[in-house]
């Protein structure tokens, strides 16, 4: 194995605020790595990357008496094995199991084994001792995850996962898809701190990957990497108010919803469409018109079957559709989506257009000619929209939401751990905040409402760029909160406070 040492790497730590950051699926992430190991001398990718494992893992756990270092079958696990035998050189006890044929490990993998062993660090096939260790780090599959893990790998994980020790994933942690943030098979490993190398991989952001990943680490291991296939945003850029702005500066946004027992949805609309600062807000229930604002809230106001203004009204205002609407929407979206300037869908004006071929035709017609719509489904919705199941869509949220953008050529932000926007233009993108506190009624006819909100003031922004801030908003809202209340559900009109305050 090469053993000259790079020069000092940085290790960064993946956050909602150090963001943007690109993103590359399994099939780039191997090209890239064929590129870097093209342009370096044999072994030395793999000593930087497990120097850059054992950095970590002595940060993650500086006291560690005993290191267990689980170490697969490819250049994964010979990761593992430059950083066991790192630690073990700086004096920690270290563990090697290795799960592998020593015979058939890839070249610069048995090149690292052969150095552990001659470096005098243990190795054996299973753990040999009951007692705990300080770490544990997973170095089994990686980038190498192509289907469930089974036999002595499944075994592995569900050993790691039980053993009550912390644990640092090398890549992704082993189970888990790289692609899509789902786990394969029975289980996959529960890390508490991930160390991606080369690339960072979009699994390790949504659907299960949040769960799993815990907080994830970044070393590029000093090679670049071109041709991401997504992006895990960042904070939207600050925008003030101008001091000769007046309420007509910042746009008009109308919600239509809001059936008989439902308007506090609609309500909950109207009200993030304020304080995301919309310059006015009128609210044209389905249900009952005669039901006013909610208490506190006078400065929003009514209009009775607003749907049915003349087309160059609702050209000139950013529409919220389907909040609480009930069956009774379907009568207000053929003239919004035949001239509302521009239109989120929610909720059951989701429902509704995925029970109605016509009202298909009419959202693909609005496409054509330039008008600009955002589909905020949840994943449920999102099925029914695509004619398949929630879990067909939770399998691969990204091109799940790529597929209904090019559908009915919209802008979507499909809803969940890891939410997911696609448009038609540029590459999707992964939201880097949000939590299970949002995990209540109401949040996302608010993130509807906020989402129209934004809108209203920048009419000319790209929509996607408008549909990423509202969910990063959302959701940083939402963090801030658990942060201050953790283990608390964060309750709708809660959430439109918070946004206020920390958005």
């Amino acid at each position: 194995m090469h053993e000259t040492r790079p020069p000092p790497q940085i290790s960064a730590q993946i956050t909602a605020d150090n963001g943007p950051w690109p993103l590359h699926n399994a099939t780039a992430s191997r090209a890239a790595e064929q590129r870097a190991l093209s342009n370096a001398q044999p072994g030395t990718l793999m000593a930087r990357a497990g120097w850059a494992v054992a950095r970590l893992a002595r940060a993650t756990a500086p006291h560690a008496a005993q290191v267990q270092v689980w170490a697969g079958p490819g250049n994964n696990g010979g990761d593992g094995l430059v950083a066991a035998r790192e630690l073990h050189g700086a004096g920690h006890g270290v563990q090697i199991i290795l799960l592998a044929d020593a015979a058939r490990l890839p070249a610069d993998a048995a090149a690292a084994l052969k150095a552990a062993e001659q470096a005098g660090v243990p190795i054996a096939c299973a753990a040999l001792t009951a007692q705990v260790p300080g770490l544990v780090i997973d170095a089994l599959l990686g980038l190498g995850t192509s289907r469930a893990p089974a036999g002595a790998l499944a075994q592995a994980i569900a050993h790691i996962n039980g053993c009550g020790a912390p644990v640092l994933a090398v890549d992704i942690p082993s189970g888990l898809h790289p692609d899509t943030g789902a786990v394969m098979g029975e289980a996959a490993v529960e890390a508490q701190v991930t160390l991606a190398l080369l690339t960072l991989k979009p699994g390790c952001f949504t659907h299960q990957g949040r769960d799993h990943a815990g907080a994830v680490w970044f070393d590029t291991l000093g090679a670049a990497a071109d041709d991401c296939t997504a992006w895990l945003n960042g904070p939207p850029p600050h925008r003030g108010r101008r001091h000769a702005g007046h309420k007509g500066s910042y746009g008009d946004v109308a919600v239509v919803g809001g059936a008989a027992g439902m308007v506090g949805a609609a309500w909950l609309a109207a009200g993030a469409a304020l304080a995301a600062g919309a310059g006015r807000v009128y609210c044209s229930l389905l249900g009952d018109a005669a039901a006013g604002p909610p208490p506190g809230r006078p400065e929003l106001m009514t209009r009775p079957q607003w749907w049915l203004s003349p087309p160059p009204v609702l050209t000139a205002t950013t529409v919220v559709c389907g909040c609480g609407g009930g069956a009774d929407v379907r009568q207000a979206l053929p003239p919004l989506l035949s001239h509302a300037g521009r239109l989120v869908l929610d909720a059951d004006a989701l429902n509704a257009l995925a029970a109605d071929s016509a009202l298909q035709s009419l959202l693909r017609q609005r496409g054509d000619r330039g008008l600009p719509t955002v589909l905020t489904p949840h994943p449920l919705e999102a099925a029914r929209l695509l004619k398949c199941s929630s879990a067909d869509v939770q399998r691969d949220r990204i091109t799940a939401a790529q597929a209904l953008s090019a559908q009915f050529g919209v802008t979507v932000l499909l809803k969940g751990s890891g939410t997911v926007v696609a448009s038609s233009k540029g590459l999707p993108q992964i939201n880097s905040t949000g939590n299970a506190a949002l995990a209540t009624a109401g949040t996302g006819d608010v993130l509807a409402g906020w989402t129209a909100g934004l809108w209203s003031q920048q009419p000319e922004a790209a929509v996607s760029a408008i549909a990423s801030a509202a969910a990063w908003q959302h959701g940083r809202a939402a963090d801030e909160f658990a942060a201050r209340l953790p283990g608390r559900p964060l309750r709708a009109a809660e959430l439109i406070e918070a946004l206020v305050r920390w958005a």
